[in-house]
């Protein structure tokens, strides 16, 4: 494949799209380290300096669309506060877009709620389905039956954790499929986006939904006045659900940053043999220091290690660790502190799991369970974890700091006690005494050293009506669940039999205090020492396989008819994450592979070229 580079720099790209007269909308591919939130950042300020003046008076606003609530911080902090942007995660754009439109809202509910009708009905109607199951569909239609009933008298849709439509409430997933469904049938409401936010800039949008990528792109060719730029690099795609690339349509630009200005030189000719193979782009210029006021490039170290699959993994990591810190004479790499920005990069949490007192939740929401638990592992964002990962540690966390501004924030926002149909005719003091006892008990059921499981904490969330639970947990709830035919029944029922010590566990890593990470959880940060732990056998991810990526495994008859028919890979999604890995060095980088066979793999991963053979090492060179 030919190499793609493309050295002008981004004042003749974006820039030129933003002033042209309308502005073109474009797509940038920002390869890792490239600066790709950077030129975001410079394009919105470049829009507050040029347009700010016509748009305030206009009444409209730039909009800049990212993924997580981590990302808007940052990117507003950069911007700076002024009403001129709207700085918000997806789903927040989304509902902002659609949150007028009541009846519309309240014409997909209803046939939303007949869709899941239908389903249930089909599995009903199976003849292998059990008289338990049977059973279990008929209270969950009679429900959905019921919640039909009650949307004529809802007077306002809100957007939370989990849906509940009798009570107006959306969830996550309602957001993803009820806008994107809106804009493609509505006009209007394409022109009225078009009209509020004359410039939406996309951010990481090779993990954007397809569907919102759709919408959007309906909405910006609908709208030939406006502009439409889409931020990211297809290479980094790392989750399943992303759109991955994002087509041009007539007239708009494509804009390529072969830039790195993160990895060393070392580390930059590997990622480039990584890419090589996917879509060829290769990257240039390499990290660079000032030394006695001159630059100077950075060379850096890698280092690769071909090592057995047997049960001395930790000690072979920690002999892996120990010689890095010989060889490069930096004791930082012996370091567990966040100091030492160090960081191991598992492929899932496995590996962390056990080492650091989670594994029991790992392999609940992991093994044998569908892809929207696995994923949602790695960020907190599975249904089962989101009620502990956003409201309920959170309400712990600010207990202990005392923080009874943020307790209440938590609670008006989320209790249902607290919605005002409930307060009417009801005297303040004493609900606010009901949920404060209730507060009381979640706390008690928190401390260190409770022996709560999951289940414990959430019946009493329910039963004290703390927060609105997603309605998923009702039937897992319930005294005799019944497995209704989802695919994640069972692991969830492993899931809530899980010890609390399990989740403080969980959140400690989550939230980076210890040196361990995953490989999906680190697109977009950066450390100086990148340790990446490959280990097929332990990860047990049929998705990736780097067996098959390094060819010491063959490729089944799938694979192959996917590589024929021109279908997305297990060596496409392997080859991005370890892109995405190796990518994350700001100056050494070092790679582990546990394997069945050292010798077969040493073999292999030589003839592949993408390490320099000097830097390929084994057991025998730990000492």
């Amino acid at each position: 494949m030919t190499p793609r580079c493309l050295l002008n720099p981004w004042r003749f790209n974006v820039r030129a799209c933003l002033d042209s007269s309308p502005p073109r909308s474009f797509v940038m591919v920002a390869g890792a380290g490239s600066g790709k939130t950077t030129s975001l950042i410079k394009a919105i300020a470049h829009l507050a300096g040029t347009r700010g003046s016509d748009l305030r008076r206009a009444g409209q606003k730039i909009s800049c669309i990212t993924y997580t609530e981590v990302a808007v911080g940052e990117i507003a902090a950069d911007v700076g506060n002024s009403q001129l942007f709207h700085i918000s995660t997806i789903h927040s754009f989304l509902w902002s877009v659609i949150r007028p439109f009541h009846s519309e809202i309240a014409k997909w509910v209803i046939a939303r709620i007949h869709e899941k009708i239908a389903e249930k009905q089909a599995h009903y109607d199976r003849p292998r389905t059990q008289a338990r199951t049977k059973s279990c569909l008929e209270e969950e239609i009679a429900y959905l039956s019921t919640q039909l009933e009650c949307i004529d008298d809802v007077d306002k849709f809100i957007y939370g954790t989990g849906s509940n439509y009798a009570k107006g409430i959306l969830g996550h997933d309602d957001i993803l499929k009820l806008v994107p469904a809106c804009v493609e049938a509505h006009p209007l409401l394409r022109r009225i986006v078009a009209k509020r936010f004359p410039f939406i800039f996309v951010d990481e949008s090779q993990d954007t939904d397809p569907n919102v990528i759709s919408a959007l792109r309906i909405i910006a060719d609908d709208n030939p006045d406006m502009c439409m730029g889409f931020f990211g690099d297809p290479m980094q795609k790392i989750y399943m659900s992303g759109a991955g690339v994002v087509p041009l349509s007539d007239g708009w630009s494509e804009i390529t940053k072969a830039e790195n200005f993160r990895c060393p030189t070392s580390v930059l000719g590997v990622i480039n043999s990584i890419r090589a193979s996917g879509d060829g782009l290769q990257q240039i210029r390499g990290r660079s220091t000032i030394v006695d006021g001159v630059e100077q490039t950075v060379s850096g170290t890698v280092n690769l290690f071909i090592l057995p699959s047997n049960v001395e993994r930790s000690a072979y990591l920690t002999s892996v660790r120990r010689y890095l810190a010989n060889e490069t004479s930096d004791e930082q790499w012996l370091s567990d502190t966040r100091e030492g920005d160090v960081r191991l990069l598992v492929l899932v949490h496995r590996m962390a799991a056990n080492r650091l007192g989670f594994p029991n939740l790992f392999a609940a929401l992991t093994d044998k369970a569908p892809m929207s638990l696995s994923e949602g592992v790695n960020d907190g964002s599975a249904w089962p974890l989101r009620p502990f990962v956003q409201h309920i540690l959170p309400i712990f966390a600010a207990a202990q700091a005392n923080d009874q501004f943020q307790i209440m924030s938590i609670m008006r926002s989320e209790c249902p006690k607290l919605e005002p149909s409930r307060l009417h005719g009801q005297t303040m003091v004493a609900v606010l005494n009901e949920v404060q006892q209730g507060i009381n008990g979640l706390l008690a059921l928190l401390e260190e050293g409770s022996q709560a499981t999951i289940r414990d904490i959430l019946l009493h969330v329910r039963e004290c009506e703390l927060l609105r639970l997603d309605d998923r947990f009702e039937n897992h709830l319930s005294d005799e669940p019944l497995n209704d035919g989802n695919d994640d029944f069972e692991n969830v029922q492993n899931y809530l039999r899980c010890n609390l010590h399990e989740l403080w566990a969980y959140r400690r890593y989550l939230s980076e205090e210890s040196p361990f990470a995953t490989h999906h959880g680190v697109k977009g940060a950066q450390f100086e020492r990148v340790l990446v732990v490959i280990d097929d056998e332990e990860a047990r991810f049929s998705q990736y396989s780097y067996g098959k990526y390094f060819q010491y495994i063959p490729l089944s008859d799938n694979d192959l008819a996917n590589l024929e028919e021109g279908k997305e890979s297990v060596l496409d999604r392997t080859r991005r994450l370890f892109y995405v890995c190796c990518s994350r060095a700001l100056k050494d980088l070092a790679v582990v592979i546990f394997v069945p066979d050292v010798a077969v793999a040493q073999a292999a991963i030589i003839e592949q070229n993408l390490f320099p053979e000097s830097v390929i090492l084994g057991a025998h060179d730990l000492g």
